[in-house]
């Protein structure tokens, strides 16, 4: 009897669910049973978790008192935690300062190596041709000032005026042996050292934002030292400053 029920289910028709017909094909897709089955599901679920918050409100004893009672408060509407006060002792406090203060100038020390380092490399030579400076040609009369030549004068190709750096004379442009013109690689070099400069630039912001931050945290520790007398405010702090402060003089014992 088993094997015909085998063979009767091989000759049976696969049931299919229909899909969307083309004229409701802007209304998106056709919900298939084990979507219905997913979405009907997490409604229940939803249903089951209000029934029980339901019950849970009406069982609850309005007098019962729990600790949430008095480590919050409602403030406009919204409900918020009391904030508490630190057990930290003062030996603590001052300790995890200073450790936040040492992170911060060894992050700062970093940074700054690396900028030297990126500053050895790179020379900053095109910043030397982006400078505006006057170079003073004395000359003897008018028709030597018509037919000055500045290429000439200065001994060198006329493509290389616009360098300050690196702009070799004829005499020696005739005796090097330059290398064929590849186009590809030179556009490779110029990439990287646009790179280099923009990762410059990047780390220069950042190791002066680390600085801003170490001398707030400097201040704000010598502003809690209590056996000095209350400093007098001169400039308050901005984003890319450290407010100062003066402090009276006191003599030394």
């Amino acid at each position: 009897m088993s094997s015909w029920k085998k063979a009767a289910k091989s000759t049976q028709k696969t049931h299919r669910e229909r899909h969307q017909p083309e004229s409701r094909q802007h209304l998106g897709l056709l919900e298939k049973k084990k979507d219905y089955v997913a979405r009907a599901k997490d409604h229940h679920d939803k249903q089951k978790t209000l029934k029980l918050l339901r019950r849970r409100a009406l069982n609850k004893n309005p007098d019962e008192f729990y600790f949430h009672m008095i480590n919050s408060k409602v403030e406009k509407g919204v409900h918020r935690e009391k904030s508490k006060d630190d057990t930290s002792t003062p030996e603590q406090i001052q300790l995890m300062e200073t450790q936040d203060i040492k992170y911060v100038a060894h992050k700062r020390n970093i940074e700054a190596k690396k900028i030297d380092k990126l500053q050895s490399q790179l020379h900053m030579i095109d910043a030397v041709n982006e400078t505006k400076n006057k170079h003073t040609f004395f000359i003897n009369d008018s028709k030597e000032l018509r037919d000055f030549d500045l290429a000439k004068r200065l001994d060198t190709h006329p493509a290389l005026l616009s360098r300050r750096t690196n702009r070799p004379k004829l005499s020696r442009l005739k005796d090097m042996k330059l290398p064929k013109f590849d186009k590809t690689l030179l556009g490779k070099i110029e990439q990287q050292k646009h790179m280099s400069y923009k990762e410059l630039q990047k780390r220069i912001d950042r190791e002066r934002e680390l600085t801003v931050v170490q001398q707030k945290l400097e201040m704000q520790r010598a502003l809690k030292d209590r056996k000095v007398t209350k400093p007098k405010l001169v400039q308050r702090g901005t984003k890319n400053a450290a407010p100062i402060y003066k402090w009276k003089y006191e003599r030394k014992r």
